[in-house]
This record gives structure tokens, C-alpha cells and sequence, in this order.
């Protein structure tokens, strides 16, 4: 080689290692990872996917004609130069948006539900596609589940037909197996959910045709073994190993389930990515150890995705959940800022092709947002972090970070909350999570060998959840473990910059140990110190209304720090977190008007945490799963109840009590609901101010009142029964309230509170306070007269 071929060689070498270079520094800059290195056509690909399920299941067959026209258009006009990119755009967003019309055509206007625009009679054969769960009412306990309807008979016709349908039965659906095939017959009525072609009110239990296949009844023996190894632990290590493992909440107490949710936890209930990513991670590690390599590997990590779903059941939920867990997998593991992105955009438009309806779900939304915090901020923070901490710790906490950073304005817009101890909750729990999830597994593979021995191994698992469950009880408890947050456009954009602030600017903070140091001990600042709530709760305030959604929890001011509690609303978080609101410390009274849910379904979260000195509550008029529930709950506190009697006055504390209602013989009129009219109605007297508060009283037990009282006045009316139209108006404009409450939830399905209500509550001249609108609601005593006071 000549000296000048030689001397071009090596330019060529120096230029070729200069780009190497250049390209390194375009993907790091000061030892921290830059965005902009990523690969975003395939997440264009997923927006693109996304987007068009959103207008194709909005617009149905519509959509199959724009787009025809659409594409015919740009094929005559632009053929020949289509970019690939282009291209495999336009054809995924014809893909996903015309099966998602397709379906939607299929599932609105087939057989079953025209059947059920009819609420026709039909017997049905069906597949079983979810797992049976309780659905407890106020008065009867049913069974909810998923099926596929086969075959359909109804107004003498019969159908051969592929259909999802809810099925609303009794106790006989409850060991209906998954993947099972049944017969059964009842009444169909429309669905509410665009992916259900109709709701089958079942009449009487299902009649097995065909049991599930291997592969179902194997999971099924597996989870059984999960449950089975952890039954002699605590009753919340119980309940929690199970959900860990396969997202099996049946054995989980409510109240627990409350504190996860409280503390951003939540996630490790539900099947999630987490889920996957520790069971195919030890799978994979396993794997390695017995000298498995390569491309068996992927065939090993394949096999373990495909037994998470069958074991967690394959709902679409756990579908999307095993997809986000193997794109996490892909972008935490090695090139993972190649194939993150990647991944992220395939696996959004494959889940969107084969179930559309997906992009109208808040679950898939907020994996997809996880997931994509962890592909795109979770690296740079860990690389900030990697700088001064190691790397186990930096990738530690990079990832729940990340990961809330890109939830919290969905799930504010959601909840109307900002958890401010998720992140820590996470990082804390993380350590036992690992263990307690393989634990749990292992512990139920070998009950299906040896029992004991599925037990020994159980037990560790019971130990590692038992920190968990530790982690969420406190901080559940810690006065900033959730904040109340509005969930208008206003609020939840300001929410989003500032969430893409900290997720940028951030790791430029946090590279350097001080900003990182000082960082921790901010956010430790922010969740142990509670903010001032400026202006509440309003001085002077009497009554007020908590916003617990459909359902009632009230309070009477007592004394400084100190309220008498009527009814606690359908959850213990709700009722809670009232009570921290208005600085309550003691709780001397608490009534339960009635033993419906939405009134007595948030009792622990008032047990819980405060002393209660004594509980009246009403005599149920049947027995039911609700009355059973509320009795066990006080029994755990160790709280007795008693009915109070007619006519009886309490003085509590600043507070003076007397019971107009139910009467003395404790007979009272059925009309449609017996419990309802059975509620206590009490009078109360509070700094001069005369409250009425009536439970759920109906018609029939308000006319009777009025007969019994006929000359009673008030200052303030809760109105009864969250504002339903079954009323007695001449009852209620007789009290001469100034201020009506109305406690009801924010766009619930019972049209509380009615309209005609409100316009003869308005044309009296009376003030009206709703929860539903207003939040929070407080009647405060100033100056010898009243005002009102809202929290929105």
C-alpha cells in the first residue's frame, strides 16, 4: 500500500472514530443521559395508533369511509413517493381504526344488542372470561363477571355469533371457572361500556358445558396454591401475597387496599408491569444460572410472559399490563435506549389492533404513561444519580420517579389528588417487593408438590409483605399523604409543566450529591410537615358536608378539635381525610343513620385513626352482606353500638342531640326501601343554629315525621337521600330552612340531585350546598347569623 492510500486510511479511521465519538457525547453530556438520542418514529407510530381508535370508535362505520377516501386520495395523488415512515403510519392508523370500527359496528349492532335495546328474555352459551367477583349492594349480595356469548336464543330466533356481554348473577355464578363454557338464560339489557355488546341479568346459577381447557385449569391450580401457602399468615400477608404475585385481590381487606391507594401503591395490587418484570426477571436469572444463553434466553423470557398471563388471567388488562413489563424489561436491560422507544411504540399499536377500546381506558393510559417515564426519564435520572450514589440505588429510585412524574397529572385529573408520598412509599416497599413476589410463586408451585413445604416457603413471603404492608399503614397516616387537587383544565396543566420541569431540570439538580441531598430532604420536608389550607376550615363553622362522592358523611362541631360524625360515607380514605381537613382530633359520637354502603362502607377510616367515645346506629330491617360487614368492622375496633331511643337527647360536648326518628314502637313504613326509611333522624343544636339531619328517609317516613312534628322548624336541612325526587315538598319546604346540604356524587347514574328538587329548594328562596359541585361544605354561625362556606 502506497503512503498516500496509507495516510487515507488513516484519515478515514480518524474520521470514523470522530463520529464515534460525537456520537457518544450526542447521547451524554455531562455524564447525563440526553433525550434527544431516542428513536421516536415507532412512538409516533404508537400516537398515531392510538389517535385513530379514539375517532374510529367515535365515529364507527364513518370511519371506514373517510379513511377509504382518505387513502385512495394520497395513493392517486402522491404514489411513488411515499417515505416508509409515511407509510407504515398511514397504514397502522387504517389498521387499528378500521377494526376498532369494525368491532364497535359488530359489538352495537348485532344480535345481542338489538336483544337488548328490546330487554328481551334469551338463554345464552357462553365462555367465561374473567373471574367471578362479589358485588355488594345494600341489600343482596350478586356476582359480576366477563363472557363471550356463543350461541344466543331469544324471540325465537337463535344465533351463532362471537359477543362480549356482562353477566350480573347470584351466588350461583361465583365458582363459574374462567375459560369455562356455560349455559344459562336471563334477561338482556343495554350496555353502558362501548365494548359490550349487552348486560345478561341471569336467572338462576350456570349449567357447565364444557370445563376450561389444560392450560386454565393449571393456572387456576397454581393460584389456588398461592392462596393455599400463605393461609395460615396474618390475614393482610394473606390477602397481599396473592395480589402481589397474579393481581388476586379476593382475600385483601378493604381498608388495606385503601392505604395502597393513599400512598401510590396501588400498582402492586393490580396486575402491572411490575408484576411481570420480577416474575420473568427471576425466571431469566434462574435461567442464566443453568447456563441458558442467547436466544434461548428470549425463548425463556417468552414461555414466563406467556405463564404470567395464563396465571393472572388473560383480561385485557393483563395483557397490557405483560406488554408495558416487557418493553420496561427491554428498556432498563442492555441498548435499552434503543429498544425502549421502540418497543413502546410496536407494543401500543399491536395492543391497540387487537383490542381497540383499550385507548378509551384509564388503566391503559396510565401504564403507557408509566412505561414511558421509565423508557425516556427513568435513564437520565439514573445516570444523574449514578454520578455519587451506586448504581442499584440510582436505578432505584429513577424509576418510581419516573414513572409518577408521568402519572401524576392523569391521576390528579382522576382522583382530584396528588399522592406526595408515592415516591418515597416506592421506594421503600421496593426492597420486599422482589422477594415477596418470587416468594409467592415458588410458595405456590411447591404446594402443588408438597403442602408443607409450599408453606415453609410461604411463610417468607408472609415476612417480605409484612414491610410492605408496614410502609403503606404509615404513610397512609402521614398528614400529606394525599393532597385534594382540582381536576379542571387550569389546574391540571399547571400540574403537567410542572411535572415536565422536575423531569428535566431535575437530573441536572441531583447529579451533584448537595443538590441530591438537599433534594431528599425536601420532598421528606413536604410529606412529614403539613401546608397551611388558607381559609379552612372557615372559623365558626357548625355543620358540614363532606365530599365522599355518592354517599353521606357529615359533622357537628363539638368543641376545639372534637366532632360528632354522622354516617361515613361508601370509603374509609374519603371520611378520613374529611376529618384531617377540619382538624378533627376526637370523636365522640358517631351515628350510622342506616346500613347501606354509601353511608357505613367508610367506617374504618373514622375507626382507624380516631377515638371514638360511643356509636349509635339504627336496627337493620333484613340482614345483609352490608349489616355482617359493619358489625365485623366494629368488633375489630372493639367499639360497641346501640339503637337510640325515641325522643332521646344527648348533650356532646358544644352539641345537643334528640331523636325524632324511627318512633318508639320501631315500626316504619316500607314504601320502595324499608332500610331507607328506617334511617335515624336527629335534631341538632349547635351554637343557635337548628340542624335537621335525615339519613335516606323517603315519603312515607317524611309525612310521617311531619304528622308527629308539625311545628318543627330549622335553620339547616340535610336534605334526604342525596336529593332523590322521592320527596315529600310540602315536608321540606314546611322547616323553613335557609340552607339546604345535598350530599351526592359528581356525575353519578341515580341523577342526584333531582332538578325539579333544586327548583323548588330555589324558587323557596332557599341556599343549596351540593358536594358534587361545590366539594366540601360548611355552614358556619357568624355574627348571630349564618353563611356558607365551599371548598371546590
Amino acid at each position: 500500500m502506497s503512503e498516500r492510500e496509507s495516510a487515507s486510511v488513516r484519515t478515514r479511521e480518524r474520521t470514523v472514530s470522530l463520529r464515534s465519538i460525537a456520537s457518544e457525547r450526542s447521547d451524554t453530556v455531562n455524564g447525563v443521559s440526553e433525550p434527544g438520542a431516542h428513536d421516536l418514529r415507532m412512538v409516533l407510530l404508537g400516537a398515531v395508533a392510538w389517535a385513530a381508535a379514539l375517532v374510529a370508535l367515535l365515529l364507527g362505520w364513518w370511519w371506514l369511509v373517510a379513511s377509504s377516501a382518505v387513502a385512495a386520495l394520497g395513493v392517486r395523488r402522491w404514489r411513488g413517493c411515499w417515505d416508509p415512515t409515511v407509510l407504515a403510519v398511514v397504514l397502522v392508523a387504517l389498521g387499528v381504526g378500521s377494526g376498532g370500527a369494525l368491532r364497535q359496528e359488530q359489538v352495537t349492532t348485532g344480535p345481542a344488542a338489538k336483544l337488548a335495546a328490546r330487554e328481551a328474555t334469551v338463554s345464552v352459551r357462553l365462555v367465561v372470561a374473567t373471574d367471578p367477583r362479589r358485588l355488594t349492594g345494600g341489600f343482596t349480595e350478586q356476582t359480576i363477571l366477563r363472557g363471550r356469548v356463543v350461541e344466543l336464543t331469544g324471540r325465537g330466533t337463535s344465533y351463532r355469533l362471537s359477543a362480549p356481554v356482562l353477566v350480573i348473577g347470584d351466588e350461583g355464578w361465583r365458582d363459574a371457572p374462567l375459560g369455562a363454557t356455560v349455559e344459562a338464560s336471563g334477561r338482556l339489557a343495554p350496555a353502558r361500556d362501548g365494548d359490550l355488546a349487552a348486560v345478561l341479568l341471569a336467572r338462576g346459577p350456570p349449567e357447565l358445558v364444557e370445563a376450561p381447557g389444560t392450560a386454565w385449569a393449571g393456572a387456576a391450580r397454581v393460584r389456588e396454591g398461592i392462596r393455599d401457602a400463605v393461609a395460615d399468615r396474618p390475614p393482610e400477608q394473606a390477602g397481599l401475597v396473592p395480589a402481589l404475585v397474579a393481581g388476586d385481590e379476593s382475600r385483601l381487606p378493604e381498608d388495606l387496599a385503601d392505604d395502597f391507594r393513599a400512598t401510590g401503591l396501588t400498582h402492586l395490587l393490580a396486575v402491572s408491569g411490575t408484576n411481570l418484570t420480577l416474575i420473568v426477571g427471576f425466571l431469566l436469572i434462574v435461567a442464566r444460572w443453568a447456563g441458558v444463553r442467547g436466544r434461548w434466553l428470549l425463548l425463556v423470557g417468552a414461555l414466563g410472559i406467556v405463564g404470567f398471563i395464563l396465571l393472572a388471567r388473560t383480561e385485557p388488562s393483563v395483557v397490557r399490563a405483560a406488554a408495558m413489563g416487557a418493553v420496561g424489561l427491554l428498556a432498563l436491560g442492555p441498548d435499552g435506549r434503543r429498544r425502549g422507544p421502540r418497543s413502546l411504540g410496536v407494543a401500543v399499536a399491536v395492543l391497540l389492533l387487537l383490542d381497540p377500546w383499550l385507548a378509551t381506558t384509564a388503566g391503559f393510559a396510565l401504564s403507557v404513561l408509566a412505561t414511558a417515564g421509565i423508557v425516556f426519564v427513568a435513564p437520565v435520572w439514573r445516570d444523574a444519580l449514578a454520578r455519587w450514589l451506586p448504581r442499584w440505588i440510582a436505578e432505584a429510585v429513577s424509576v418510581p420517579t419516573a414513572a409518577a412524574l408521568a402519572c401524576t397529572p392523569l391521576v390528579a385529573g382522576l382522583s382530584e389528588q396528588v399522592s406526595l408520598v408515592a415516591i418515597v412509599a416506592n421506594l421503600l416497599a421496593a426492597p420486599a417487593v422482589g422477594p415477596a413476589t418470587v416468594l409467592g410463586l415458588v410458595a405456590g408451585l411447591l404446594d402443588l408438590v408438597w403442602a408443607p413445604l409450599g408453606a415453609i416457603v410461604g411463610t417468607g413471603a408472609g415476612w417480605c409483605v409484612a414491610w410492605v404492608i408496614a410502609v403503606a399503614r404509615y404513610g397512609a397516616d402521614l398528614p400529606t399523604a394525599a393532597v385534594t387537587w382540582g381536576a379542571g383544565p387550569v389546574w391540571l396543566i399547571g400540574l403537567s409543566v410542572a411535572c415536565l420541569v422536575v423531569a428535566l431540570v431535575g437530573p441536572r439538580v441531583v447529579r451533584r450529591r448537595t443538590g441530591g441531598v438537599l433534594c431528599g430532604l425536601a420532598m421528606i420536608a413536604v410529606i412529614f410537615v403539613r401546608p397551611p389550607s388558607p381559609g379552612w376550615p372557615p372559623p365558626g363553622w357548625v355543620v358540614a358536608a363532606c365530599d365522599v362522592g355518592q354517599g353521606d358523611a357529615l359533622l357537628l362541631r363539638a368543641g376545639e378539635g372534637s366532632a360528632v360524625v354522622v354516617d361515613a360515607g361508601p370509603e374509609p380514605a374519603d371520611v378520613a381525610r374529611c376529618l384531617r381537613d377540619f382538624e378533627v382530633d376526637a370523636v365522640p359520637l358517631l351515628v350510622l343513620t342506616h346500613f347501606h354502603a354509601d353511608h357505613v362502607g367508610g367506617l374504618a377510616g373514622v375507626l382507624d385513626d380516631w377515638p371514638v367515645a360511643e356509636v349509635l346506629a339504627g336496627e337493620p330491617t333484613e340482614p345483609s352482606a352490608t349489616v355482617s360487614a359493619t358489625q365485623g368492622t366494629l368488633a375489630e375496633y372493639d367499639v360497641r353500638s346501640r339503637p337510640p331511643r325515641a325522643g332521646e337527647v344527648l348533650q356532646v360536648g358544644e352539641v345537643t342531640l334528640q331523636t325524632l326518628w324511627p318512633p318508639a314502637d320501631r315500626t316504619t313504613p316500607t314504601g320502595r326501601s324499608a332500610e331507607n326509611n328506617a334511617s335515624i333522624v336527629l335534631i341538632a343544636d349547635v351554637a343557635g343554629a337548628r340542624i335537621l339531619l335525615t339519613g335516606d328517609i323517603e315519603t312515607e317516613a317524611q309525612t310521617a315525621i311531619e304528622r308527629a312534628w308539625p311545628d318543627l322548624g330549622v335553620d339547616v336541612l340535610k336534605v334526604p337521600h342525596h336529593g332523590s325526587r322521592y320527596q315529600d315538598r310540602d315536608f321540606l319546604l314546611g322547616l323553613g330552612a335557609r340552607v339546604a346540604v345535598i350530599s351526592a356524587g359528581a356525575d353519578n347514574d341515580y341523577g342526584h340531585p333531582a332538578p325539579e328538587l333544586l327548583g323548588v329548594l330555589g324558587a323557596a328562596g332557599t341556599t343549596v350546598l351540593r358536594t358534587d359541585t361545590d366539594g366540601d361544605v360548611a355552614v358556619v354561625a357568624a355574627d348571630g347569623d349564618l353563611a356558607v362556606a365551599r371548598r371546590e
